[in-house]
């Protein structure tokens, strides 16, 4: 991932104590490179935008370290790859934009089994088919504090046009999602609450979910990146857009930063199962926030309609006051996962 947001955590979504947050981290190491061209993007949203034969080109990459992002005493080595791919492929449909290729590069302790690798590449394997993103190369290396680290590069390209930026929302735009969010947090807390009462009651639900609960997990577990979502956004004529990853709070807190709009909301889109605060702090739901034009709502409507997608929720409107964050007229915490540094 190239943005100022991180990715968020399978365990802790809210933002860790430290000497640096992982926003002031980026502004430390950014120093050190140049700014972007003109007409390109580098860091600081979703995916770098460069120029390619046929338009531009976008780069993104995301990492997952297990332990951090996945609990793997609750969840298996196969969703772990296929997260991993799946994160980085949300970045490039946060630009709007369709995937090409993808690179993985994996650190595992000298002591990882053969079987255990063969799981892992499963579930990327499985994930780069079902996003219709191949692998076509990497690297493997071995760590020497027994993490096991997947790293993911992603090239996507935004069909001949431009892609949809953080930056470009303006007073009065409307505010959409393009689905309900707390679903993944509500997922990871039923799985939590399973393994406390022991390893029988958390594989009979991961084998044997509730109809309520099977959906939540899944989200959790098995996020899909909102690829055809997001073309259909650009297309409609979105001012703006980044995916949720860090939770829906967060992400329309960078949005709006990037964007220097303020944020009303007066619907919040939960997903069955999930709480409010699941919902709004919860991420790793990797729906994707946009703003649009009135002018242009009908349009992007159609454009939904016409690909046979389901119709994106409108739950408020960008301001003119940078400052606000504001539900049903009352502020709103903005917080989310975000990775900390310098802790001792």
């Amino acid at each position: 991932m190239v943005a100022a947001n991180g990715s968020a955590s399978g365990i802790a979504h809210q933002q860790r104590s430290g000497t640096l947050s992982e926003r002031s981290a980026l502004d430390l190491i950014c120093r050190h490179f140049p700014p972007s061209p003109p007409g390109q993007v580098w860091i600081g949203d979703d995916a770098a935008s460069v120029p390619g034969d046929d338009g531009p080109l976008l780069l993104t990459s995301d990492t997952v370290v297990a332990g951090v992002h996945a609990d793997l005493s609750l969840t298996s080595l196969e969703d772990l790859g296929w997260k991993a791919l799946a994160g980085a492929v949300s970045d490039i449909a946060a630009m709007g934009g369709a995937v090409r290729f993808a690179l993985v590069s994996l650190a595992a302790p000298r002591g990882t089994s053969p079987e255990a690798l063969d799981e892992l590449a499963s579930g990327i394997a499985a994930a780069g088919t079902y996003h219709g993103c191949p692998v076509v190369g990497g690297d493997l290396a071995n760590t020497l504090e027994g993490d096991l680290v997947v790293s993911v590069a992603v090239i996507g390209s935004a069909g001949g046009g431009e892609p949809v930026l953080r930056s470009g929302a303006r007073p009065g735009d409307a505010i959409y999602v393009t689905g309900r969010f707390g679903a993944a947090a509500a997922g990871l807390a039923a799985l939590s609450a399973a393994g406390e009462e022991g390893g029988e009651a958390l594989r009979c639900l991961r084998e044997h979910p509730p109809a309520l609960l099977e959906p939540l997990i899944r989200a959790h577990a098995r996020p899909v990146a909102r690829l055809a979502e997001g073309e259909a956004a650009r297309a409609g004529g979105a001012s703006a857009m980044m995916d949720s990853s860090d939770g829906l709070a967060a992400s329309l807190d960078a949005l709006a930063l990037a964007s220097s709009v303020g944020i009303s909301l007066d619907l919040l889109a939960v997903a069955p199962g999930a709480s409010e605060h699941q919902a709004l702090h919860g991420g790793e739901d990797y729906e994707l926030v946009f703003s649009v034009p009135r002018e242009r709502e009908t349009a992007m409507l159609t454009e939904f309609a016409r690909r046979g997608l389901a119709e994106p929720v409108r739950v408020g409107t960008a301001t003119a006051d940078a400052g606000e964050r504001l539900l049903n007229g009352a502020p709103f915490e903005v917080s989310g996962y975000e990775h900390g540094f310098g802790l001792g």
